[in-house]
Parts: C-alpha cells; sequence; structure tokens
C-alpha cells in the first residue's frame, strides 16, 4: 500500500526548494539591510518639521525649557499673532507652585524669556488620563472658536518625536479647514541619529510608534 492510500488521498508527496548557504546569507543581508534602513528613517518620520506661515504659534507647556526658549525665539522670527501655551495640571511640585498648570508654567516662562503678556495665551486643558495631547489641542479649538478666529493657520512646536502624532491629532481637534503646521525642536536627552544606543532614546520612539500607530488606525474623537 503506498503512502498516498495510506493518508486516504489527503496528501502527497512534493519537492520543495531551499536556500544554500550563499542564498540564506543573501536573506540574512537582506532583512538586516531593511532593518538597519527602517531604523535610522523612524525618528527623521516621527520629529516632522513641516511649518505653515503666519497665524498662531502654539507650545505644549509640558516642553522642557529649551523648546519654550525655542518658541519664544520663533515667534520672534516670524510674524504670528500670539503664542498659545497648552497642557493639563502639574503632575508633580504643584503644592508649592504658583502655576496649577503646564499652560500657566509655560506661559509665565515665555513671558519671563522677554514675550508681552498680551503676546502670550495660557490654555489649560482638564486632566485626562489618556489623550492629553487632544485635550490640549481642544482647549486651542475652543478658544479659536470663542474668539471668533478660525479658520485659522497654527504651528505647533513640540519635542522630537512627538511631533507627528502631535499633528494628527490637533488636525482632528481643529476645524477642517485649519492650516496645521509642525515644528519638531531636537530633543537633548539623547543622541536623535543614534536613539537606539540609549534607553530613553528607545523609549521615547518606540512609544511614539505605538502612539501614532494608535492615532492614526484606532483613535476617533467623539462629536463634542
Amino acid at each position: 500500500m503506498t503512502s498516498q492510500k495510506r493518508c486516504f488521498g489527503l496528501l502527497r508527496r512534493r519537492r520543495c526548494w531551499l536556500p544554500t548557504w550563499r542564498g540564506w546569507a543573501a536573506l540574512v543581508l537582506s532583512v538586516a539591510a531593511v532593518l538597519c534602513f527602517a531604523v535610522r528613517a523612524t525618528y527623521p518620520f516621527l520629529a516632522v518639521t513641516e511649518p505653515v506661515p503666519g497665524g498662531i504659534l502654539v507650545v505644549e507647556g509640558w516642553s522642557p525649557d529649551y523648546a519654550v526658549t525655542e518658541a519664544v525665539a520663533e515667534f520672534k522670527r516670524q510674524p504670528y499673532e500670539r503664542l498659545c501655551v497648552t497642557g493639563g495640571p502639574l503632575e508633580r511640585g504643584d503644592l508649592l507652585s504658583a502655576f496649577k498648570t503646564y499652560a500657566e508654567l509655560g506661559a509665565a516662562s515665555a513671558v519671563k524669556m522677554g514675550l508681552a503678556p498680551a503676546q502670550v495665551q495660557s490654555l489649560p486643558a482638564p486632566a485626562v488620563r489618556m489623550d492629553r495631547t487632544f485635550a490640549s489641542a481642544v482647549a486651542l479649538a475652543r478658544w479659536l472658536k470663542e474668539h471668533g478666529t478660525t479658520p485659522v493657520k497654527v504651528n505647533v512646536m513640540t519635542l522630537g518625536a512627538h511631533a507627528r502624532r502631535t499633528r494628527l491629532l490637533f488636525e482632528k481637534a481643529l476645524p477642517k479647514e485649519a492650516s496645521v503646521g509642525i515644528i519638531a525642536v531636537e530633543n537633548q536627552d539623547f543622541d536623535a541619529s543614534h536613539w537606539w544606543r540609549s534607553s530613553q532614546g528607545v523609549r521615547t520612539v518606540v512609544g511614539e510608534i505605538i502612539g501614532y500607530a494608535y492615532a492614526r488606525l484606532v483613535f476617533w474623537p467623539g462629536k463634542e
């Protein structure tokens, strides 16, 4: 009785091709090259800078002081109408601080750096457990609506790899006719060109990859 008959006609013998050692070597080198390119291209993809001319400049108040400093310098270089600072409640030190939100702290820092109080607008966001960037974008959208300044041009300045996700969430929160630009400030906590060499770089970039995928594919704001 043949093997085919023993298997009740469900299986049959086939020949298959397998790589030689040269083939395996070429395959491994090809995969390694693709991975190397992907790793090097990830940070530039996330830390995008594509500003739009004029309008309102927005900086996220939780950003480090050097990012707020860069926002003030950007405001002075370009003809912006106003610098808006977003951010929710302070995560630490609010019992000893005169400021209760990152928006208020960032706005006060901008004034301390030379901007007139009339040029700076603090836009505190509520305390939320998730989607804090979107909550900040909603705070900006509400302020713009209350002041009748839509449609509008908005440039958002944020930290490094957070840029692409930030622009996406601001685009979801603001009216469709609004033009949203983005400016990424280089993260000084790690070497952006070799982010995979430090734990801080890996945590930041991998976290932003997951966050951007979530914001792009899963997250959808409610009507309110």
